[in-house]
This record gives C-alpha cells, sequence and structure tokens, in this order.
C-alpha cells in the first residue's frame, strides 16, 4: 500500500456483504479497514436479552438500540410517507441484519435475469446467470448451505436440477420435521411442488460451527451459531489483517473535481469527526443507509436513480386450525417451502409467488389470544395443546416490480443524535402486477386449508421483508447507479454491494444473490487496484 493513503480500499457496513468483500480483499493481501456503525456485540448477550423480554415477536427487539446508530424501529428514526407502511427492518452492529434471519438461500433463475425480453415486465439485468454462477457456488461455500443437490427448484416439473449448478451444496439438507414430513406427502400428493430449503444452517459440524440443534428461534436469534450471520465474515476479516472499526458512522463520501472518490468522513459516538483516505471504496450499507449515504455525499446520482425503484417481496401470512395434529415448532423456522408459480409465462400478468410452511412456535401467541378470552386454569393448559398442534401457518412472498415512485429520500425536518438528516420511505404497494399475483396466493391457501380439513381462519397479516433497488445495477448510466460490477456509473473507485443493486426481485429471498455479487465486485476491485 502506498503511504499516501490510510488503506487500500475502504469498506462501510459490516453486515453479510460488506464483511464477504473485506474478507476476500484481505485474504488478497490488500489493506482493508472495514467501518461499522453500530458496536460489537457478542452473542450470550444477545441470547441473554432474548431470554429475559417479556415481547418476544419483534425480531430486532434483542439487538442494541443506540442513539448514534438508530435501528429501522428505532423511535422517532425512520419516516413513511407512502400509502403502505414499507416497516424495513434492519439492524446496525458487527454482522448487520442477518443476524436475525430464516436462512433461506435460493439462487435466482435464469429466467430471472431478464425479465423484460422474456415477459415484457420490470428490467433486464447487465449480467446472466451463469456470468453468477460461479460466485454462487463461492458464496455457499463462504455462508455453508445446506440443500438438495437433485431438486428442480424452478417447480416447472424440469427433469433434474435446476437452476444448473457446477459445484454441489456444501452440506446436505437438513431432515424435516414431523409438520414439514406431512406437508410434504400432502402437498405433492396434490400437486404442489415441496422443496426442502436450501439455507445458512449446519446440518453437521462446518466452518468452527456447530449442527443445528432446532432450537426454533433463528429469528430473533440463533443461540449456538448453527445459522450464518454476516459476524462470521466480520471476524474472518480481522483473522486476515483487516482493520474493524466499530462505533463509526459515516456521513459523507468525498470525491474530487473528477469524480474519483478520495475520503470517506465519520462521526464517533461522541459527535467527533474523522476522515480517512483509500485508493477505492465499498458501500455495503443495506437498501436505506446506503442511498442515505449517497445522498447526503450528493455523490453517483447523475441518473437520479439513488433511492429509487425501493422494493421488496411482499408477504402475507394466515393461520389455519388444522383437523389433525401437526405438532409446528420443532426444529428450524422455515425448513420448506412448496411452489405454484415461481416461473413461466403467467409471469407476463402475474407476479411469481414463493409460498412456506411456517414453523415457529406457536405457544405464547396462542396462550395470549386464550387469555383475552379470559380461558385460565386447567381449560387453558387443555386448549394451549389442542391448539398448538393444530396450527399452520403459511406465508408467501411475492415478487415485486420497481418503480422509481417507490423511494428513499432525506428528511427535511428531522436529523438523528449526530445532527445528520434521518430516512424518509415512501412505498405504494398496490401494483396491479403484484396484486394479480396475490389473487392466485388467495386461491392457493383456500386449497391448502381445504387440504388439511380447515375450519377456523385468522386474518391475513401483511410484512415486507428484503429491502433491495435503491442503487439499482444496470448497463445504461441513464438509468441505473451501478454497473455490472457493482462499480458507481459516475465514479471509477467507489463500488455498491447488497440487496439494493439488484435489478429485479425474484421469487426468492434475495440474500445468496446479494452475496454471489457481492464476492464478484470484490474480485472487480482486486483487478482495479
Amino acid at each position: 500500500m502506498s503511504t499516501e493513503f490510510d488503506a487500500d480500499v475502504i469498506v462501510v457496513g459490516s453486515g453479510v456483504c460488506g464483511s464477504l468483500a473485506a474478507h476476500r480483499l484481505g485474504k488478497a493481501g490488500k489493506h482493508v479497514i472495514l467501518l461499522e456503525a453500530g458496536p460489537r456485540v457478542p452473542r450470550w448477550k444477545i441470547v441473554e436479552k432474548f431470554r429475559n423480554t417479556p415481547v418476544k415477536g419483534n425480531p430486532n427487539g434483542p439487538y442494541p438500540d443506540t442513539s448514534y446508530a438508530p435501528k429501522s424501529d428505532s423511535k422517532g428514526y425512520l419516516e413513511e410517507t407512502g400509502s403502505t407502511k414499507n416497516n424495513p427492518s434492519y439492524l446496525r452492529l458487527v454482522g448487520g441484519t442477518t443476524w436475525h434471519w430464516a436462512g433461506a438461500c435460493y439462487r435466482f433463475l435464469p429466467n430471472d435475469f431478464k425479465m423484460q425480453t422474456l415477459y415484457g415486465v420490470s428490467r433486464d439485468w447487465p449480467i446472466s446467470y451463469e456470468d453468477l454462477e460461479p460466485y454462487y457456488g463461492q458464496a455457499e461455500v463462504e455462508l455453508g448451505v445446506s440443500g438438495p443437490d437433485d431438486a428442480d427448484q424452478s417447480a416447472t416439473g424440469r427433469a433434474g436440477t435446476y437452476p444448473p449448478r457446477s459445484t454441489p451444496y456444501p452440506m446436505k439438507a437438513q431432515p424435516l420435521p414431523y409438520m414439514q414430513e406431512r406437508a410434504d406427502a400432502v402437498l405433492s400428493a396434490a400437486g404442489y411442488r415441496v422443496i426442502n430449503e436450501p439455507t445458512a444452517r449446519n446440518s453437521r459440524p462446518y466452518d468452527d460451527r456447530p449442527t443445528c440443534q432446532g432450537n426454533n428461534s433463528c429469528t430473533p436469534v440463533c443461540p449456538i451459531g448453527a445459522l450464518y450471520n454476516g459476524s462470521v465474515h466480520a471476524y474472518k476479516s480481522e483473522a486476515v489483517g483487516v482493520k474493524l472499526m466499530t462505533d463509526a458512522v459515516v456521513y459523507q463520501v468525498e470525491a474530487d473535481g473528477a469524480g474519483k472518490i478520495v475520503a470517506v468522513r465519520y462521526k464517533s459516538p461522541d459527535g467527533s469527526e474523522h476522515r480517512l483516505t483509500a485508493r477505492a471504496f465499498v458501500l455495503a450499507a443495506y437498501s436505506i443507509e446506503t442511498p442515505r449515504l449517497l445522498l447526503m455525499s450528493n455523490i453517483a446520482n447523475s441518473s437520479d436513480m439513488v433511492g429509487r425503484n425501493l422494493s421488496c417481496q411482499p408477504e402475507c401470512h394466515q393461520n389455519f386450525m388444522t383437523s389433525e395434529a401437526l405438532w409446528p415448532g420443532r426444529g428450524p423456522v422455515h425448513p420448506q417451502t412448496f411452489f405454484t408459480a415461481r416461473d413461466g409465462e403467467f409471469r407476463r400478468e402475474r407476479a411469481g409467488t414463493k409460498h412456506v410452511v411456517v414453523n415457529n412456535s406457536p405457544n405464547d401467541k396462542i396462550a395470549g389470544n386464550l387469555l383475552k378470552k379470559g380461558i385460565i386454569g386447567p381449560r387453558l393448559d387443555e386448549m394451549i395443546r389442542d391448539q398448538a398442534s393444530r396450527i399452520m401457518e403459511l406465508s408467501t412472498q411475492h415478487e415485486y416490480p420497481g418503480e422509481p415512485s417507490n423511494r428513499v429520500t432525506l428528511s427535511t425536518t428531522r436529523k438523528d443524535a449526530l445532527g445528520l438528516p434521518t430516512p424518509v420511505v415512501h412505498f405504494n404497494r398496490d401494483n396491479a402486477y403484484f396484486l394479480a399475483g396475490f389473487e392466485d396466493t388467495k386461491r392457493v391457501y383456500k386449497r391448502v386449508a381445504e387440504l388439511f380439513g380447515a375450519t377456523e381462519y385468522s386474518p391475513l397479516t401483511w410484512v415486507h421483508p428484503h429491502t433491495q433497488g435503491t442503487t439499482i445495477m444496470g448497463a445504461d448510466p441513464k438509468t441505473s447507479v451501478v454497473d455490472p460490477f457493482g462499480r458507481a456509473h459516475d465514479h471509477p473507485n467507489l463500488y455498491i454491494v447488497g440487496p439494493n443493486v439488484l435489478t429485479t426481485t425474484g421469487t426468492v429471498n434475495p440474500t445468496l444473490t446479494a452475496a454471489a455479487l457481492a464476492l464478484r465486485t470484490a474480485d472487480a476491485v482486486l483487478h482495479s487496484i
């Protein structure tokens, strides 16, 4: 490294994508500084806080709520102005938001990369599945993914493995709990495509982490570390020489007159300001904080696309009381997926979907509902035992096309504790393409309920996971923020990683695709310096 710079590369954000990139660069011998806005927190403290809190339903609950690096649900931080409350969920600490996730690690399908060409909707990616395929395999090894090697994950009736794979999963798929075994038998007999979900969860000891013991608390925290999170590679980065600096809130990315990035500026919790220089910079602060940083810095936005195309995968949930005992809550929370519409000509008209037979323990919710009805004593015990054995929860995430009007901007009235403008999210869910897909979901739920002899139904509820698209990737600098390698069109030494660069949402969880792209971008950085 030249003594002219503080580092070869500065990475902003220590979630899964930032930490993977930092680790690859550090392992290659580069001098890397990894900046994290939040603190370093050991697992045991998170587990202890979760166990001691009386309110278990908020996945952000056990995590630090600092004034200098608020999380998404910190009071008074994130403002919403759209017709739909998006409620994006993210954390700010070493390891980022993968501290709480179900671990789903699907690959996108080849057709997901050419939605405009094939189906006339959304956009085409500037890269193909074949371009990303080697990096999918590398990401599966890094995260430690267990999955079924012989499954047709397109759910279109193909014979054998699909999408194509050049490498096997690092670990075999985990065995299914009883509820999922029954769901597999019943749904498969009805013609649905049921798949043992590939997850970043150990089915055997792997990478110095233990085998999953089925604690059923993947969200908010795996108590033993069998489930991967971004802190694994944050700490691996330190082991190869990367300098991990916590409590460093980056608020400005500084460009010279020629458009080259020369420094980042960050604030410490006491408000003191610091400046670091490097030859190249990687932003990995997730789909809300990355565009916020770019907008505060007034860079990378000649296309006016920074913050726009805010997307997610609108996810509905509904519970049924089945006629047979299924005993949910044993094993991981998302061991199984079934597809009715992942890919095909229907995508010209309606969104694709991914359905999950959710395996969360229902006991606390059921007990709470019964207590609200005034049921106590032996009758309460009897009804908890009965209902907890028969409840089935379905969830469905829907493909959602990015729209420029759905966006992240900066507040003109609010500032955080460090005096920085807070983020504003504007989101409207009523997209016709998505709504047509939701109509199909309602038909699927009705059919599944019939198959399991269900008689009681809960109201539908919604969440909006997997925020993405706010620094979109494309070949045209006029309509996108980064190029096919994640480099900002406007700045030759600025790179962006994370789900915010995904061109389309696909029908499956985005983390593995974002991780594969981050590794590809890290290689591009290595070639550039």
